[in-house]
């Protein structure tokens, strides 16, 4: 992470709140888009397609109840958080 610049995006160690959100969604992309194929067999072009194509999904095409039955875009947008 230091090497290219980038921050951890999720918590500090013992901080399990916010690591909670970003395991489960880890998961549920292994799980839903990934698996059950052997992914490392998979050419990297098509893993990466099929994680974008899950993260899109996440962003914007799954709803919850506790955003209002919006997507987490629009939900944002409705806060005016997100353009």
């Amino acid at each position: 992470m230091e090497r290219y610049g980038l921050i951890w995006s999720t918590g500090a160690k013992g901080r399990s709140p916010d690591n909670a959100a970003a395991e489960g969604f880890f998961g549920r992309m292994k799980t839903e888009s990934v698996h059950p194929g052997h992914w490392e067999e998979r050419p990297r072009g098509e893993v990466l397609a099929l994680v974008g194509d899950c993260i899109r999904w996440h962003d914007h095409g799954r709803i919850k109840r506790s955003l209002g039955w919006m997507s987490l875009v629009q939900y944002r947008q409705s806060q005016g958080t997100a353009a």
